[in-house]
């Protein structure tokens, strides 16, 4: 896709009308929107971050769509990916901050917050961000064509033609689906086998080794690469084979805040939740800061972009087809409610000054969002960091004003939810409009779509966080939600001044060292506050990528069949990450619903057989990969 904008010609010509927006698209969209929303919402709460669900979605379509009602659009396929696409940037947004209010629940702080709340919150912050990619569009997708790559919004459109071509593809995204739910069903409903191994080893104190044997740890550590993989290990490895048996060397018999009993008698598990989560929240907190003051020109450039985007903007009826969005006023007007709604409504304890704030801020990390994407893909879009920042702003202007305590918090993380969600969905949406604007969509059904993607997701995503919850609690070992708890620290330290400084400083400078030494502080830093298990488990999967990368093609043939080989790896792992969220979420409406101890074994498998089939699992995905098979070219 390297053509400069004036030479473009997308896949359907702007004069040729084909099926867009149709019930058959809209249905399918909606529930993939919920079905990915409830997936990652899962999964990020286990690992911490999400991954796109675009082509994914795309891949399904086709494959309903096209083999079993026999249609064939390949602009109904893109508005459905579109749709459903918006549910997993929703649930991004809100399991970054939400499951904070939850936990000052689980403490007796506050009371647990409403499915309306979450639901207007999600709501509000969904709808802001579409629109304000609007006026962002004609800079950054159309001026910037064959400037800005957009990998994955330019990937999927390659997956929706390549389609076009037919193939199975669709087939490969649900074996992947169908294996991670069995084998997720097995491992953490039937109990046959233990999904997390490990071992705290005696002669090192305060140190533990172990990997959590799932197929979305293995999936996530696929499509992320073996190098955020490895940083994420790398983090791992300093937390729990340097820093915790520090504490245990020198804490000894000694009862360091915010510990309540003796170092020495803490196991790693322990010392973990004690003094590594603070340290490691330091070093995301700082990550995060540091990317944005590292992309602070270009977001003043492209703020100054869309600025000037907006006001060259005007109606757009007598546009082509493949360049007319929602009018102008219509969008205006919509931010202008959602403006007056966050004044008005209590759980936002801001003025209309407040509000408006909100709105500018919004749109300005809206405008970062968009363009990052554009140049680093939504993967490496730190969306936590532009959380962060507001978080710690929006609480020191409520403590400012005199709104504190309990109420503040809430405002806080509240207010740092809406701007979470508009960072991610406007994220999503200039991708799903790169896709729109290569294959030919029309911009304005393309909103619509995400606007109905968002309303779908937003409404379902309460019911999610309060079902997971119930299951296992936020901040458990099976869901850690290290974003959130790290978010309400950070909202407590501000608020109160309770926070272990200390702690959080070390986190910090651990996070500027490896900034001067060149690696990216984020994936560092969330390696270095997750479990070791987990970052080994993702770890896992960036091996396998690792090796079918550097795979040698001597020619052009080998090289395209290469692409092919990883390009497969992507579909099934994208259908693992699919799968073990879903069968996550059927796993816990049993445990709430008390029916889950009656498909429990009575027989468990050694840990070493937990081992064994995971190394199974990663050598079918490699010779998945390795297996030519022209059909999926």
């Amino acid at each position: 896709m390297k053509e400069n904008k004036n030479d473009f010609k997308p896949y359907i010509p702007a004069d040729q009308v084909v099926p867009e927006f149709t019930v058959t698209a809209l249905i399918l969209g909606i529930l993939l929107a919920v079905i990915f929303g409830a997936a990652n919402a899962y999964l990020g709460l286990r690992v911490g971050m999400t991954v796109s669900a675009s082509i994914p979605a795309a891949v399904l379509s086709m494959g309903i769509i096209r083999i079993i009602l026999r249609k064939n659009s390949i602009l109904e396929n893109n508005l459905v990916q579109t749709i459903g696409s918006a549910g997993e940037s929703v649930a991004a947004g809100a399991i970054f901050t939400l499951p904070a209010l939850f936990l000052w629940a689980k403490e007796g702080k506050i009371d647990s917050p409403s499915i309306l709340t979450i639901f207007l919150v999600a709501l509000v912050g969904g709808i802001l961000g579409v629109c304000f990619m609007v006026p962002l569009r004609q800079a950054l997708i159309v001026e910037e064509h064959g400037v800005l790559p957009f990998p994955e919004g330019t990937a999927c459109a390659e997956v929706l033609l390549a389609g076009e071509e037919g193939g199975n593809k669709a087939g490969i995204v649900f074996s992947g689906l169908g294996i991670a739910a069995i084998y997720k069903f097995i491992a953490d409903g039937v109990k046959l086998f233990p999904s997390e191994i490990g071992y705290d080893i005696q002669a090192y104190a305060g140190s533990s080794v172990g990997i959590q044997v799932l197929p979305a740890l293995a999936g996530v550590g696929y499509i992320c690469g073996p190098q955020i993989s490895k940083y994420m290990f790398a983090g791992g490895t300093l937390s729990w084979f340097v820093l915790m048996p520090m504490i245990a060397l020198f804490g000894k018999d000694a009862t360091i805040f915010p510990g309540s009993e003796v170092i020495s008698t803490l196991a790693p598990g322990s010392l973990w939740g004690t003094y590594i989560k603070y340290i490691g929240a330091g070093a995301v907190a700082a990550g995060g800061i540091m990317s944005l003051i590292k992309t602070s020109p270009l977001i003043v450039r492209t703020f100054k972009q869309a600025m000037g985007s907006m006001a060259k903007n005007r109606a757009t009826a007598d546009a082509s087809r493949t360049q007319r969005d929602l009018p102008m006023p219509i969008i205006l007007g919509i931010i202008a409610v959602i403006a007056v709604t966050i004044w008005l409504l209590p759980i936002f304890p801001v003025s209309f000054l407040g509000a408006v704030l909100v709105v500018i801020f919004g749109f300005f990390f809206a405008t970062v969002s968009a363009r990052m994407v554009g140049l680093i893909g939504s993967s490496n879009n730190p969306v936590s960091g532009m959380a962060i920042a507001t978080l710690i702003i929006s609480t020191l202007i409520l403590k400012a004003t005199g709104t504190t305590g309990t109420t503040g918090m809430i405002g806080s993380i509240c207010i740092g939810s809406i701007i979470c969600i508009v960072a991610a969905i406007s994220g999503d949406t200039s991708q799903d409009l790169k896709t729109g604007f290569i294959v030919g969509a029309t911009p304005k059904l393309q909103q619509i779509g995400e606007m109905v993607g968002v309303i779908a997701s937003s409404a379902a995503i309460g019911y999610v966080l309060y079902l997971l919850n119930a299951a296992w609690g936020f901040g458990s070992n099976e869901i850690p939600a290290p974003q959130a708890t790290m978010m309400k620290m950070l909202v407590e330290g501000i608020m109160n001044a309770e926070l272990p400084w200390a702690l959080i400083l070390v986190g910090v400078f651990i996070a500027i060292v490896v900034e001067i030494l060149g690696i990216p502080v984020l994936p560092f830093a969330v390696g270095m506050y997750l479990p070791f298990s987990l970052s080994a488990g993702i770890m896992a999967g960036g091996v396998v990528r690792w090796i079918l990368e550097r795979r040698k093609a001597a020619n052009e043939s080998e090289e395209k069949e290469k692409k092919a080989c990883i390009e497969r790896g992507t579909l099934f792992t994208s259908g693992l990450i699919a799968g073990e969220g879903l069968m996550g979420v059927i796993l816990a409406i049993c445990a709430v619903a008390k029916v889950d101890s009656k498909f429990v074994s009575p027989v468990a498998l050694p840990q070493i057989a937990s081992l064994v089939i995971f190394i199974i699992l990663l050598a079918y995905l490699y010779f998945l990969c390795v297996k030519k098979n022209n059909k999926t070219n």
